[in-house]
C-alpha cells in the first residue's frame, strides 16, 4: 500500500465521516477499493513449499532464497537457491505429481545466479568464496504416480570446474538447440557443451549482466560505458560461428544498470522484453531492434518477468513489498494487479521474487527470494471474450 493510499484510508476510516465531500457509502467504497485492491486483483496465486507436502520437510529458513529458475519441455521446473547454502531442486506440478524435490546442497556454494536445462542435463552456475563453478546432473524423469507411491535418488553432482579461477559467474542461458550453455563470468564469456566437455573461454567482455537468447538465436549481453559504468549497448554472440559482435544494438535513452536488468521471452515468436532502471518497458528483436517505449511500470525497478502463451507479460516491480503488473500487447496497456497473496496451499504474502519462468500450460512460476521461499504459481485471469456485434 502506497503512502497516498494509507493517507486516504486513514481519512476514510474516521467514523465513516465524509471525506472531502464523500458520503458514508462512498467513503466505504473507497476503503474497500484501497484494502481489497492492495493485493492481487485478478488471477490466482498458489504458494507451493520447497518440499513434498506431507512427506518431506522444506529447506532450511536461510537456504531457500530462490534466485534461478528454468523449465524443460515436459514442464519440470528446475531451480537454485542462495543464502547460507545453495540447494538445487526440481518442481513437478502436472499429472499425478505435486512435489518439489530438493536434489541436495552444493558443497561450498552460497549463490546460484542461473540454472539452465539442455539436452539430457541441467547445468547450474554457483558461486562461493573461491569463485564460480559449473555443476551438472542428468535431468529428472517425470515420475509415474506421486499420489500412490514415490521415491527419488540423489546421485552426486558432477563438477565441471571453474571457468576462470577466482571469477564469479554472472548468468547463463542455453542456445536454441539446447546443445550449448553460454555463460558469463565477471569478465569473460564461456561456452560448455551440455552432454560433455569442459568450459571454454571464447571472449573477454567488459560487462554482461543477465544474458538472453534472441529471436534469431543470438546470445545477448550488456556493454558498459567506460565513463559512467552504465550499460549503453548490447553485444551479440553467435554460437554457430563463434563470432562475438560488439556494440551490436544501442540501448534506448535512459538509465540501464546492467546487473539489475531482467529479460522475458515471448514463447510464440521469441520477442524479448526488458525494462530500464526507471521502469520503462521495451520490446526487442534481433531483426527489428528496440521498440518505442511501451509504457511505464507502476514501480521501479523491474523484477522477474515472464510471458504467457497469449503474449501478455507478467512481472514484479518495486523494492521491499513488490507489486505485480501486466502488459497486454493487444491493448498496449500496463496495469497493476497488486501484491502477491496466496490463500491456496499456503496462506502467505509474497514480497520479493528472484526469478520467473512460463509454465507448461501458460501459468507463470515465480521464485520467492525470501526466507522459507516458495514457488508461486500464478494462473492469470482468462481473458473475457467480448460479445459479437449484432448482424447488420
Amino acid at each position: 500500500m502506497t503512502q497516498e493510499e494509507k493517507n486516504l484510508f486513514a481519512k476514510a476510516s474516521e467514523e465513516q465521516a465524509p471525506v472531502e465531500g464523500l458520503a458514508g457509502a462512498e467513503a466505504k467504497a473507497l476503503i474497500d477499493e484501497i484494502v481489497h485492491g492492495t493485493f492481487v486483483t485478478e488471477g490466482t496465486f498458489v504458494a507451493f513449499p520447497l518440499c513434498f507436502p506431507g512427506a518431506s520437510v522444506p529447506m532450511a529458513l536461510d537456504e531457500s532464497h530462490i534466485t534461478a529458475l528454468d523449465i524443460t519441455p515436459d514442464g519440470l521446473v528446475y531451480g537454485g537457491t542462495s543464502g547460507w547454502a545453495t540447494h538445487l531442486f526440481v518442481g513437478m506440478f502436472h499429472g499425478v505429481t505435486g512435489a518439489v524435490f530438493d536434489m541436495g546442497a552444493v558443497d561450498g556454494a552460497t549463490q546460484c545466479p542461473a540454472i539452465v536445462c539442455g539436452q539430457g542435463y541441467f547445468i547450474a552456475c554457483v558461486n562461493g568464496p573461491s569463485g564460480g563453478r559449473l555443476i551438472r546432473r542428468e535431468l529428472q524423469r517425470l515420475p509415474f504416480d506421486l499420489i500412490q507411491e514415490w521415491g527419488f535418488r540423489r546421485p552426486p553432482y558432477e563438477e565441471l570446474g571453474s571457468p576462470i579461477e577466482g571469477e564469479r559467474l554472472v548468468h547463463a542461458v542455453a542456445d536454441t538447440s539446447g546443445q550449448w550453455l553460454v555463460a558469463a563470468t565477471q569478465r569473460h564469456l564461456v561456452v560448455t557443451e551440455f552432454a560433455g566437455g569442459q568450459p571454454e573461454i571464447v571472449a573477454s567482455i567488459g560487462s554482461a549482466g543477465r544474458l538472453a537468447c534472441g529471436s534469431q538465436g543470438g546470445i545477448l549481453g550488456f556493454e558498459s560505458d567506460a565513463d559512467s559504468k552504465l550499460a549503453c549497448a548490447l553485444w551479440c554472440y553467435h554460437p554457430e560461428s563463434g563470432e562475438l559482435e560488439r556494440h551490436a544494438f544501442r540501448l534506448p535513452e535512459g538509465t540501464w544498470h546492467a546487473p539489475g536488468v531482467v529479460w522475458a521471452s515471448d514463447p510464440v515468436d521469441g520477442t524479448l522484453y526488458l525494462a530500464s532502471s526507471e521502469g520503462l518497458l521495451y520490446a526487442f528483436t534481433e531483426r527489428g531492434g528496440f521498440s518505442q517505449c511501451l509504457g511505464q511500470l507502476p514501480l521501479a525497478p523491474a523484477g522477474p518477468m515472464a510471458v504467457t502463451f497469449d503474449r501478455r507479460v507478467f512481472g514484479s516491480c518495486g523494492e521491499g513489498i513488490c507489486k505485480l503488473f501486466c502488459y497486454n500487447p493487444a491493448t498496449s496497456e500496463i496495469t497493476q494487479i497488486g501484491a502477491a497473496a496466496s490463500v491456496i496451499e499456503r496462506r502467505r504474502y509474497g514480497y520479493q521474487f528472484g526469478a520467473a519462468v512460463t509454465g507448461r500450460d501458460g501459468e507463470i512460476v515465480f521464485g520467492e527470494d525470501d526466507n522459507l521461499g516458495h514457488l508461486w504459481l500464478y494462473f492469470p485471469r482468462i481473458q473475457r471474450r467480448l460479445a459479437d456485434a449484432p448482424a447488420g
